[in-house]
């Protein structure tokens, strides 16, 4: 059995001591087949890194490292290129003058590992520029430019606007030089998080080509559910594929689903646990300052609504929530459409799968709805036994721990909005299948809850939140429910129903109105 290749993004290593190796060398070949610039962006720990050092490795020449992979026999051997290697994974940059150093000290570790000597580093453009030429001259061969987290130092920075900015302009200015060494250029392959505007980060660099939402390379990082299967099969003797797959698959850019390496290596190596592996690895605190200036119905995170241009429309002085969220992976694509003839397409986003539903809204919910963290055991037993007064009680628990300036700084926090996001992000938070606004012939329900007991009995709790004036519920919630007889799509005899409507009011800043029926299924 080959072991895992947790942690390496070297090439070399993974194969020399004989890691599982998942061929992504078809997509390497149509790439080279079909173009020479390149820009591709997925979120952190999708192996983006290894991409970059097989394609060094490949172009450098290393024959022996590509024996029995696709791409071998329809490979030139005897030709070696130059490889500029430009990464920026490393630690954190906070100042302009901290980004030319790093800049400097990876322009000389080129020049070293190429035997080229610099006429003068203080000026980046032009060390750049010649190390390109100078590498030509030197091996006969035009150069390789390979850029490994193109983004890093913008999104370290990106809730510190003047600070993002100032690094924005810094990588303009290194990566401009790829455009203007054209002639001296074989090959160039920018990958990173984020898709920045091209008019802000790429002006001089505008002969991309954006592989991002292009369906041939969607597999590119990240593994299928056939390699899943074919590579690790040994490794996942006795795993429940299908619940597998709606934990940690799902992410998509227009092709075929993939999942991220990492869960996939930490699942196996962390005793087959389900536990969130790749959300754990970076907290999104910079979700908390956006939502700070701007509140979001997170219940509409469920189905996100996008134009083509929105997907890629980021830059520091314009951050829209979805478009981030999309980028760092926190949402993913579920469908495409086009709504007339010729138009442009339209996107519907949502989360890619379980672990980062839960996460997310688990994360939220403690440091942005509430300031405290959520005891969870309670309300698991109440939903055991479907027992609504401990239900009732635990939810006006879950208000009263919300901080007073919570509500005074919140625009949301006068709305149903409000009050529906905290419970949506509490349910969520559960790892219990929870949706939100469902659609029917009737309309649209606020949120359900669907779950399977010990003992195999199906249930489904069907939510609806209402705001009323005063002290004291009016029954608005339950009457809408019945009104829009929004338990039809669960009368099917699988489900045992139960319907809940609950209502807030503003200046009680909690529950006033909590009624509950379980309802009899067709027959």
């Amino acid at each position: 059995m080959k072991t895992l290749p947790i942690g390496i993004s070297t090439f070399a290593e993974i194969i020399t001591d004989e890691h599982v190796y998942i061929d992504k060398t078809p997509h390497i070949k149509t790439l080279l087949d079909n173009g020479k610039y390149y820009f591709l962006s997925r979120p952190r720990r999708f192996g983006k890194s290894l991409l970059v050092d097989t394609l060094h490795q490949l172009f450098a020449g290393n024959e022996t490292l590509f024996r029995g992979l696709h791409i071998h026999p329809h490979w030139d051997w005897a030709v070696q290129s130059p490889v500029i290697s430009i990464s920026f994974a490393e630690g954190n940059l906070s100042s302009n003058a901290e980004l030319e150093r790093r800049i400097r000290h990876i322009l000389r570790v080129n020049y070293e590992r190429l035997r080229i000597d610099c006429d003068n580093f203080d000026d980046i453009t032009s060390c750049f520029s010649d190390l390109i030429r100078y590498a030509k001259q030197k091996y006969g061969q035009n150069v390789v430019v390979l850029v490994d987290e193109y983004d890093k130092p913008i999104l370290d920075n990106i809730t510190n606007p003047t600070v993002a900015a100032e690094m924005r302009d810094g990588l303009r200015n290194l990566y401009s030089v790829i455009k203007g060494q054209d002639a001296n250029i074989r090959f160039a392959f920018l990958t990173g998080v984020s898709k920045f505007s091209k008019v802000s980060l790429f002006s001089g660099l505008n002969n991309l080509s954006d592989i991002t939402l292009d369906a041939r390379y969607s597999a590119l990082c990240g593994y299928t559910q056939t390699e899943l299967e074919y590579h690790f099969s040994e490794h996942l003797e006795g795993v429940d594929m299908a619940l597998m797959k709606r934990w940690y698959n799902g992410y998509n850019w227009l092709g075929e689903h993939v999942y991220n390496p990492f869960d996939v290596l930490l699942f196996i190596d962390g005793g087959k646990e389900f536990l969130p592996y790749w959300f754990e690895t970076a907290t999104p605190s910079f979700l908390i300052d956006i939502l700070q200036k701007r509140p979001f119905h997170l219940p509409d995170l469920e189905a996100v609504h996008m134009d083509h241009r929105a997907l890629g429309d980021f830059d520091v002085d314009r951050i829209h929530l979805e478009t981030l969220l999309f980028q760092t992976g926190y949402l993913t694509i579920k469908e495409k459409r086009t709504p007339f003839v010729g138009s442009l397409p339209e996107y519907v986003l949502s989360y890619p799968n379980n672990e980062v539903r839960f996460s997310l809204m688990s994360y939220l919910l403690n440091n942005y709805l509430t300031d405290r963290l959520q005891e969870r055991s309670s309300v698991y037993d109440a939903f055991l036994t479907n027992d609504f007064a401990a239900l009732e009680q635990r939810f006006r628990t879950l208000f009263d721990g919300i901080a007073h300036q919570n509500h005074t700084n919140n625009k949301m926090a006068d709305y149903e909005g409000y009050y529906a996001s905290v419970m949506y992000a509490f349910l969520c938070s559960l790892s219990l299948d929870t949706r939100a606004e469902e659609s029917s012939n009737k309309g649209r329900v606020d949120m359900a809850l669907r779950f399977t007991l010990p003992d195999g009995q199906k249930q489904v709790y069907v939510f609806e939140f209402k705001m009323v004036d005063g002290i004291d519920g009016d029954g608005s919630a339950m009457a809408q429910i019945k009104a829009k007889d929004y338990a039809a799509p669960y009368l099917d005899d699988e489900y045992r129903i139960f319907l809940v409507g609950i209502e807030f009011s503003a200046s009680v800043r909690n529950i006033v109105g909590f009624e509950w029926e379980e309802v009899s299924s067709l027959t």
